[in-house]
Parts: C-alpha cells; sequence; structure tokens
C-alpha cells in the first residue's frame, strides 16, 4: 500500500479522509493548529484533526508548513502521495516534489473558476448554474496546477451553501478514490488549466456579508443562500443587525422602495428589491436566536411597511 499524508482542516474534508483512510489506509495527517472557539475562547482542534484522532492516526499540527521544522515531519513520513483538501496553507516546491505520485488536492470548483479559499460560497454569489470537484496536481501558484479530473454538479435553486458543501464533499471522496489507482499505476492523464480564465474566490470578509435591496431579486436572492449557513448575509432592523439565511423567489414584481417590507405571513416576510420581491423564509435579530420568519413575523404587524437597512 502506498504511504499517504492527508493534509485537510475544516469539516468539508472529514468524509474526504475517512473513506481515503477505509480504502487506502492514510498514515499521516497534517492539519491547522488547534484554535480558542466560542465565548469561552475553548482551545479546539480542527474537524479533520479531531476524525483522525478517533481513527487512530497520527497528527500533525504546524503554524507554517513551509517551516524546515515541518518539512523535516514530512520527510520523515516519506510519503508515496500528498493528497490535501481545504488544508488552508500553500506548500513549497520541496514539499511537493517530495512524494512519488506528486501531491494531489481535492478542490470544490471547476477549475480554472474559483480559485481559493471560499469558491462553494462564491459559485453561488455568482449565480452560477453548475459547479463541481477537481482534482488536480499542486503548484506553487493558488490553485493553478494540472487538472487530473474533473465532475460536475447542478445547482439547484434549494441548494445554498451548507447544501452544496455537503455534496460536493461526497462528491470529492467519490472522484478521489476513482481517480487514485491511475495515478498509482502512472497512466492518468493531466491537462493545463487555462489561466487566462481563471477566477478567484477569496475568503468571505465582513463587508462581503452586507446585503444591499438595491440589486435584483435574484442576486439577493442569492446573496443571501451564498452566505447560508455561515456566515450570513444581514440587514439592519431598528437599528439592530438582522440576518437572513433562507430566501425564495417570488416572481411578484414590485416599483416598492428597495429594502421595504411588503407582506409579513405564515409564508414569510416578503421584502422589495430592485425589481421583485424576495421572500424570507428565515432570520437571526442580533441577540436572538435563528427561528423561521413565520415565527419571528407572528404578532409583529408593525413590520409591513418598514424599510431593511
Amino acid at each position: 500500500m502506498p504511504n499517504i499524508v492527508f493534509m485537510g482542516t475544516p469539516d468539508f474534508s472529514v468524509p474526504i479522509l475517512k473513506d481515503l483512510h477505509e480504502a487506502h489506509g492514510v498514515d499521516l495527517v497534517v492539519s491547522q493548529p488547534d484554535k480558542p472557539v466560542g465565548r469561552k475562547r475553548v482551545m479546539t482542534p480542527p474537524k479533520v484533526a479531531a476524525a483522525a484522532e478517533v481513527l487512530g492516526i497520527k497528527v500533525f499540527q504546524p503554524d507554517d508548513i513551509k517551516e524546515q521544522s515541518a518539512v523535516e515531519v514530512l520527510k520523515e513520513a516519506a510519503p508515496d502521495i500528498i493528497v490535501t483538501a481545504a488544508y488552508g496553507q500553500i506548500l513549497s516546491k520541496e514539499l511537493l516534489e517530495l512524494p512519488k505520485y506528486g501531491a494531489i488536492n481535492v478542490h470544490a470548483s471547476l477549475l480554472p473558476k474559483f480559485r481559493g479559499g471560499a469558491p462553494i460560497h462564491h459559485a453561488l454569489l455568482a449565480g452560477e448554474k453548475t459547479t463541481g470537484i477537481t482534482i488536480m496536481y499542486m503548484a506553487e501558484g493558488l490553485d493553478s496546477g494540472d487538472i487530473i479530473a474533473q465532475s460536475a454538479i447542478d445547482i439547484k435553486d434549494e441548494d445554498d451553501t451548507g447544501i452544496l458543501h455537503d455534496k460536493l464533499s461526497m462528491l470529492g471522496s467519490e472522484l478521489l478514490l476513482d481517480t487514485l489507482p491511475a495515478i498509482f499505476e502512472e497512466r492518468n492523464n493531466k491537462t493545463e488549466q487555462n489561466h487566462a480564465e481563471a477566477t478567484y474566490s477569496p475568503n468571505i470578509s465582513k463587508a462581503d456579508e452586507l446585503l444591499d435591496f438595491n440589486r435584483t431579486a435574484v442576486e439577493v436572492f442569492n446573496h443571501i443562500r451564498g452566505l447560508s449557513p455561515f456566515p450570513g448575509a444581514y440587514t439592519m432592523l431598528g437599528g439592530k443587525r438582522f440576518k437572513l439565511y433562507g430566501a425564495k423567489l417570488t416572481g411578484k414584481k414590485t416599483n416598492r422602495p428597495a429594502g421595504e417590507i411588503l407582506t409579513n405571513d405564515e409564508d414569510g416576510i416578503s421584502v422589495a428589491t430592485a425589481d421583485e420581491a424576495v421572500l424570507i423564509t428565515e432570520v437571526q435579530l442580533a441577540g436572538k436566536k435563528k427561528t423561521a420568519a413565520n415565527d419571528f413575523g407572528r404578532n409583529r404587524q408593525d413590520l409591513t411597511g418598514t424599510v431593511l437597512g
């Protein structure tokens, strides 16, 4: 069996690690360092590190994978292949050239589209109709290596980042396991990316979270689902941050001011945009729990006519 080092950090990578370990055995897991979580700032391991501990796999969590001390640990592990999935650090040329079969990455987009750390969010924000998984050789540039294999899926109206995340994690695991035999037998194909067509998906910033109802209904809808369930798109209601986690397109034209609440009933809270009403289905007011919009709006008849923002 080949000696496999797996590098990953968030929950996206966990199913990929588990399936890879079951199929081929993983000898070492490299993940990001533990971080303080929650109001009490409890030091908590990344999801991949925690999963590796349960699986009985040795875990290495360097602050910087490029530091020579970290490189030495990887050299000692003597990997035949390095498999990464949302690890969060760029590998040095020395590490990329270390394994016999190379270093490969499971990336949650159809490269060269959406290189970077938040491809699932940005595919939805951009209103893409399809996305997928790319298995690629890693290079020194950001997600710029040769493509080994790709698999596409349609993006449905009911998909948000959480739903699409889970679909792509499963697809990534399947495609990786389908692709590895050809890599180990050194008969796999590889195709250089068209770098002129590259687009980027940087991590979501605080500024990205603010909703603008002056945009079209489709754009507002994509913004809400593109940031749901994390970190959440927000507007302002009564001077408080008002997060919106669920939305539906209504197709109902409106000429009311953008951001005005048009209706508040059992269906949810409908809000005017630049062209049509958007129905909000899940919300969270600052200091309160996330709730269905119709529950939030119950006994709040004063909401109708209020302008969000």
